[in-house]
């Protein structure tokens, strides 16, 4: 089993990445093998909706998103991780992940595990972790929670170390995606995914 952590955070030692160690190595603990990908720091161009993906399997633009990809398909969990930027994620990563989730049509991520992590010196984090979230959620994916929202708080990743709070969210979250991933693995085993029904769309606009 195994789980990818993205940091969308362009600072590789960072409060984020600091926060996703914490992750990872909660989950380590727990028996899943962790990934952890730096993206915040990548040139990552966002979504132009030409369609490329649906009919190669990859993007138009071949650059980190393409190399996720079958990461992706293979993990059993993703775990974002974002400053915050004007109270939201930063555009690198939500440039990654549009594309990685537009991108992947054909790739069935239901019942994989989300969580998104979020670090910030003051404010705007409820509002960042509410937007990534909602990757998830249009995908399928069951989100582990914890005791707080997930994030951290400080200016510097020393000033994470003195966020026991913070700290102590993380590391809750990775014993609880674990748990969920394995108990998936188990459903999956004794009763099958749930039932899928073909996609409707529906257009208010199309004058029927």
């Amino acid at each position: 089993m195994k789980v990818l952590l993205i940091n969308g955070s362009p600072h590789v030692h960072g409060c984020t990445a600091r926060a996703l160690e914490e992750v990872a190595k909660t989950l380590e603990e727990e028996g899943i093998e962790t990934e952890t990908i730096q993206v915040g720091s990548k040139a990552v161009r966002g979504c132009i909706a030409c369609g490329y993906c649906r009919s190669h399997k990859q993007c138009a633009i071949d650059d980190i998103v393409n190399e996720v990809m079958p990461k992706f398909e293979a993990a059993d969990g993703l775990i974002v991780g974002s400053p915050v930027y004007y109270a939201g994620p930063n555009a690198t990563v939500t440039a990654f992940l549009d594309r990685l989730f537009h991108g992947t049509p054909w790739l069935d991520k239901r019942m994989k595990v989300g969580a998104a992590v979020v670090s910030s010196r003051r404010a705007g984090d409820t509002a960042t972790f509410d937007r990534l979230n909602k990757y998830f959620t249009i995908a399928q994916m069951p989100i582990a929670s914890s005791i707080y929202w997930n994030n951290v708080h400080g200016f510097t990743a020393e000033d994470v170390e003195k966020d026991l709070e913070g700290l102590q969210t993380m590391r809750v979250l990775a014993r609880n995606a674990a748990f969920l991933i394995k108990s998936i693995a188990l459903g999956k085993e004794q009763i099958g995914l749930p039932q899928e029904e073909k996609r409707v769309s529906t257009n208010f606009m199309d004058g029927k």
